[in-house]
């Protein structure tokens, strides 16, 4: 389970980098400052200007992106459909697009809870093609051989963004009011991503693909459709393992900035410290690419996705905090969100092969979606009737633990290489 890759350095595999950089680069933008990580690195700064403009609770606030979220998990299989269907191209720049508009428009919304609630719920009809969903598609196919670390480097864009929009957020809020602030962070989508996603982001011809993928049209691609893989146990272990692990994370890292609030950090310091979360994404992103392309992935990421759980431990309580205890928590919650992420996708490609891999990750993805968007709402709760973020950070300890070991369930990976379109479909080997 354990063997390294005997031909990471052959010329196939440099080859892959010099034919698909430029997707790469496409992906990594529009992952970076699409529906995914935008929306969730931001709106903890925007919690306190709306409370005090408006009088909502932390729970009224949070549910918006709960909304959101639930939203965009269902609809995640469906886009996925549409670009296995019509390609990740249209499908993603499109969905980009819609995206950057809608979220301006919280500039311009009435003082309404129901108008905040309304553009969450266009983001989440519209939004979530320009999430990983797509993206890690086109670099599923442009890469084989290396495809853990160039869904790292893909994937980095959300370390980009947990590096970056903390100051841009704290900035423009203190120059400009929030208003104004959601305009210019849509600038991100609008004006960076979208132009180089109009130029260089493409799925490959069939000359273009990695040999182990196979020649020939996308429904010829090797591999499981979504009603064979959902048969299989390990598609349930893993949509589970996600569900858990993500229900603990997602709530931690839009209330940290409240966390550290309640124990006196002054907002710059507060950025600083999430950027030291974006940084360690980065991290988590790359050296779990780097491994994933050598060794079994549920060993690698076991002990990675258990380090959240003394980040809980350093969060408890109300008393002061220092502020190299703050980044240690932030990183290693960081690193352990950057494997896990990056392993999802890297897993879908694995064990259930490029045949319908959209609708497969879709569905995995939908996991992801419902509790990072349960996540927030649960975490305000808590903190809105106990007063204290201590009993989920208690809780989410024990998930991220049980979530890593769950993968260990998983089993060896198939082998799809030598699927042609006269052989039977594969089966699970397990």
């Amino acid at each position: 389970m354990t063997t390294a890759s005997s031909n990471l350095e052959t010329p196939a595999s440099t080859n892959e980098f010099r034919l698909g950089w430029k997707v790469l680069i496409a992906s990594l933008l529009g992952t970076a400052f699409g529906a995914s990580p935008l929306p969730f690195n931001t709106i903890g700064f925007f919690i306190d200007p709306l409370q005090q403009e408006f009088g909502w609770s932390r729970t009224e606030i949070s549910f918006g992106i709960t909304i959101y979220g639930m939203l965009a998990a269902f609809l995640a299989p469906v886009f996925g459909w549409l670009a296995d269907r019509f390609g990740v191209r249209l499908v993603a720049l499109a969905s980009l697009a819609i995206f950057a508009l809608v979220f301006a428009s919280f500039a311009i919304m009435p003082s309404a809870l129901w108008a905040f609630y309304l553009l969450w719920v266009l983001i989440g009809l519209f939004g979530i093609g320009s999430t990983p969903v797509t993206w890690s598609r086109a670099i599923n196919l442009w890469y084989f051989r290396q495809r853990g670390l160039a869904l790292g480097l893909t994937l980095v864009g959300t370390s980009i963004s947990a590096m970056i929009l903390p100051f841009l957020t704290t900035t423009f809020i203190a120059e400009f009011g929030w208003r104004a602030s959601f305009a210019l962070l849509s600038l991100l989508p609008l004006a960076v991503a979208l132009p180089i996603g109009l130029l260089w982001f493409r799925e490959p011809t069939p000359e273009e693909r990695p040999a182990e993928i196979g020649a020939g049209a996308t429904s010829d691609l090797p591999g499981l459709t979504l009603s064979e893989a959902m048969r299989l146990p390990r598609f349930w272990i893993l949509w589970l393992s996600v569900a858990v692990i993500t229900l603990a994370y997602a709530g931690a890292l839009v209330h940290m900035p409240s966390m550290l609030s309640a124990r006196q950090f002054e907002p710059t310091l507060i950025a600083t410290v999430m950027s030291i979360f974006g940084l360690s994404i980065f991290a988590g992103r790359i050296i779990t690419g780097l491994l994933l392309d050598r060794f079994w992935a549920p060993l690698v990421t076991l002990p990675i996705l258990c380090l959240p759980a003394l980040s809980c431990w350093l969060l408890l309580g109300d008393g002061a905090m220092s502020f190299m205890t703050a980044m240690l928590a932030a990183f290693l919650m960081g690193f352990a969100a950057g494997a896990e992420t990056d392993l999802v996708a890297y897993l879908a490609g694995r064990y259930f092969g490029m045949k319908s891999y959209g609708q497969i990750y879709g569905v995995q993805y939908m996991a992801f979606g419902l509790m990072a968007a349960l996540s927030p709402t649960v975490y305000g709760w808590v903190r809105d009737t106990t007063g204290s973020y201590d009993g989920i950070l208690s809780i989410a300890a024990g998930m991220f633990i049980g979530g890593a070991l769950m993968m260990l369930l998983l089993g060896p990976y198939p082998d799809f290489g030598r699927i042609t379109e006269e052989e039977p479909s594969p089966v699970d080997p397990a």
